[in-house]
């Protein structure tokens, strides 16, 4: 069957999207090459990797530094004005394990927007609905993911390891939500059983981006790219062609 230009152009495209599924998680590629995991029960887009953090910082040690450029200090009424990674009586940044006080994460997501990491400058910390338990109803980002997304997220077990992500953490990690009744402390989700509670914004917890809606997937090769990709890939064939007929 000979190849129409149409054909061979479609063909290549859906060599060239790395989009896979699982449930309603959809994985693919960012600007920049970030990896991405868009939710439609939350609709929201995910950090493909659950430990961003400590890999940005591995790839790059002054990571700190860069993040405390953008946001050197935290007003929060609470707990007045918190200065980020100043070394001081509250420590913001674990390096060894990526784990963040809940301003460090703050100042993290805020990093992340500065950099229009992945195409996107709305990231920002999962958002809780207030309800302590095993729960994962809708306004719980984290808890509809371990329940209902990931394929065997059931209470009182650990966060399931999926092909989606990577670095999921069975450890605990920050909502941006704050404690309503006492804003010293922060809501959280314990991703070893599955539990959502909350604890003081002084504690090192690990930080999951989400950015609201579905990020755009990096932009593939325009029409005529893939033709002329695809007319060398046939000439490529002929000459081969040729010296086996030769």
């Amino acid at each position: 069957m000979k190849l129409k230009p149409s054909m061979l152009a479609a063909g290549l495209l859906l060599s060239l999207t790395t989009l896979t599924a699982e449930a309603s998680l959809t994985s693919y590629t960012g600007a920049g090459g970030a990896g991405l995991v868009y939710s439609s029960v939350s609709n929201v887009t995910w950090t493909q990797d659950a430990n961003l953090f400590k890999t940005l910082y591995d790839a790059n040690n002054n990571l700190v530094n860069l993040i405390t450029a953008v946001t050197p200090s935290y007003t929060d009424p609470a707990n007045g004005i918190q200065a980020i990674g100043d070394g001081g009586a509250i420590d913001d940044f674990d390096t060894a394990s990526g784990r963040l006080s809940w301003w460090g994460a703050k100042a993290f997501v805020n990093y992340l927007n500065s950099i229009n990491y992945a195409g996107s400058i709305q990231w920002r910390l999962p958002t809780s609905n207030a309800i302590v338990g095993y729960n994962g109803t809708a306004g719980n980002e984290l808890g509809q993911l371990f329940y209902s997304e990931l394929g065997g997220g059931t209470a009182g077990n650990t966060i399931p390891n999926t092909a989606n992500f990577t670095n999921e953490q069975a450890y605990v990690y920050w909502y941006g939500t704050e404690y309503a009744p006492n804003p010293t402390s922060a809501w959280l989700f314990n991703t070893i059983i599955g539990l959502q509670a909350y604890s003081d914004k002084t504690i090192q917890l690990y930080a999951w981006a989400v950015s609201p809606g579905q990020v755009a997937a990096a932009p593939v090769p325009a029409p005529g790219a893939i033709w002329l990709m695809g007319t060398g890939l046939l000439g490529l064939l002929g000459v081969k062609r040729r010296e086996h007929a030769g």
